[in-house]
């Protein structure tokens, strides 16, 4: 398949911001570990309350990071041998592109286990506040 200059670039950028939602996948991951882990360490309704409206927010963030793996992955499957192979083949960079893409397909697999799990932790850590800081979330 022949691509022109500018569908070249638009599969360029999705290629780059499918890597980038991607890395969101897995720093807000890590972000929001690094949170409980000091909500744990402090243990106060608080730290609790902090978390629990941190996480509210790092959801919206995940949900639209992989959203974006999703749908982005559409036109990047599409184009892959034309562009993103035959690019990779020209520079002998078959190995480094599949690593990349068994590293990629990884994160994102660990990543929305990850997730699932931490949102198990989240409903019992709701179900620890008082009434009146419970109210505070929704």
């Amino acid at each position: 398949m022949q691509i022109s200059p500018e569908l070249g670039v638009a599969i360029m950028m999705n290629n780059y911001f499918h890597d980038m939602a991607t890395g969101l996948l897995v720093g807000s991951g890590f972000a929001l570990h690094a949170i409980i882990r000091i909500q744990a360490s402090m243990n106060t309704p608080e730290a609790t309350l902090f978390f629990l409206k941190t996480n509210r927010q790092m959801v919206k963030l995940f949900k639209f990071a992989l959203w974006w793996v999703v749908l982005g992955g559409v036109p990047r499957t599409i184009f892959y041998t034309s562009f993103e192979w035959a690019n990779a083949a020209d520079k002998l960079q078959i190995p480094a592109l599949a690593v990349k893409h068994v590293m990629m397909f990884t994160a994102v697999v660990w990543g929305i286990i990850a997730w699932r799990r931490m949102q198990k932790k989240v409903e019992l850590l709701k179900a620890s506040l008082p009434p009146e800081m419970r109210a505070k979330i929704a």
